[in-house]
């Protein structure tokens, strides 16, 4: 049995705008829900039928290949032979579900005309991960052209429905039991064909052009962080969707500073009279401060002084990491003749108690020499 037509469903012309088409849609559809109408298998067919038909022409691309090929286009006829009812339109239903999202196939022209996603590599330093900035970029790409607003054709002109796949950019072809769907030939997948296109852009609806973008860097961002600017991307071809730009971080090394996740490291070279005698030092802080740090008297090299929450930043959080002082005692260079003669006074009254490591360690060694 033959399908009504869906514009004689919905009590509306052929020439019906989209508020004419809701308008009519909500009218029928009140009319014959199932709440209003229960135990009405008649109702419940007719309620179907009507959300069918507003599901097809409330879809530009769809209205258009329905326009061309009536419910033919729907139903796996195009393209050759007919193949078991609902079997082939069901497949291809699930597959769009499947792989759509992937290839860029789903919802026609438009999907299969998207932009492609750029990527830009920013170097910053460890302050700016620590502190976040605002940063202006220059990024080369291609954007919508304007003499012809993105639409490839003329002005004066539009892009017209290709007669092929009737604006859908793809057709379907039966092979046995399944239906196959191939990008249309005829107009590359974009469902439109340009008889008169623009001379600025020769067509594709876009221009390559340098534009400057503003871009956000949080305060804790770590090596490799990606920042997507959503839209950002290359201009699709002929108002297709844009792509999206991806900023990739990578942070310099520091001169003094090393990283590890929301921890900071920094080795600091301590005058041997202080690790000696014991004193005060003041290190610097990431974010230009500094920081007092009491040195007890004989302090060694490698002794690591843990200053709590002056680390570094921690991405999407208030508190912060903690900062690891490693003390590097300093042996004295360039004696003048008197420090010399007061090292000399000094080692002459040396003994285990002022090195007992160096003592403890040599005295393992005279051990050994014996055993051997």
């Amino acid at each position: 049995m033959a399908k009504q037509d869906y514009y004689e469903l919905l009590g509306v012309n052929r020439n019906a705008s989209e508020a004419e088409l809701k308008s009519a849609f909500r009218k029928m559809a009140m009319k014959y829900h199932p709440d209003r109408n229960p135990d009405d298998p008649a109702a419940e067919k007719s309620f179907k039928e009507v959300n069918e038909a507003y599901d097809v022409l409330k879809d530009d691309q769809k209205r258009a290949a329905y326009d061309q090929f009536g419910h033919e286009a729907f139903e796996g006829g195009m393209g050759g032979g007919q193949g078991p009812q609902g079997f082939s339109s069901g497949f291809s239903d699930i597959f769009d579900q499947m792989f759509g999202d992937i290839t860029g196939s789903r919802g026609g022209g438009r999907s299969a005309n998207r932009g492609s996603d750029l990527r830009y590599n920013m170097a910053i330093s460890l302050e700016e991960a620590f502190s976040g900035k605002q940063e202006e970029i220059q990024v080369a790409t291609a954007v919508s052209c304007e003499a012809c607003f993105g639409t490839g054709a003329e002005k004066g002109s539009k892009p017209t429905v290709c007669p092929t796949c009737g604006g859908l950019g793809r057709v379907r072809a039966q092979q046995g039991f399944f239906t196959v769907e191939r990008t249309c030939s005829t107009c590359g997948g974009s469902g439109e064909i340009i008889a008169n296109p623009c001379k600025v852009c020769r067509g594709t609806g876009r221009v390559q052009k340098e534009k400057t973008l503003s871009v956000t860097i949080p305060a804790g961002v770590e090596e490799g962080t990606r920042i997507r600017l959503s839209g950002e991307g290359e201009a699709g071809p002929r108002n297709g969707t844009p792509g999206d730009l991806y900023i990739f971080l990578s942070i310099k090394d520091h001169p003094i500073f090393k990283r590890d996740g929301a921890n900071i490291y920094c080795r600091v070279p301590l005058a041997m009279s202080t690790a000696s005698l014991g004193g005060q030092i003041e290190v610097p802080t990431l974010g230009g401060g500094r920081a007092r740090i009491s040195i007890k008297s004989g302090t060694q090299s490698g002794t690591q002084f843990r200053l709590r929450g002056k680390g570094m930043s921690i991405l999407r959080r208030q508190d912060r990491g903690d900062l690891y002082v490693e003390a590097a005692v300093e042996t004295p260079v360039n004696l003048s003749k008197e420090q010399k003669k007061l090292l000399e006074q000094f080692a002459e009254t040396e003994s285990s108690k002022t090195s007992p490591e160096a003592t403890g360690f040599f005295a393992k060694v005279k051990d050994l020499w014996t055993d051997l």
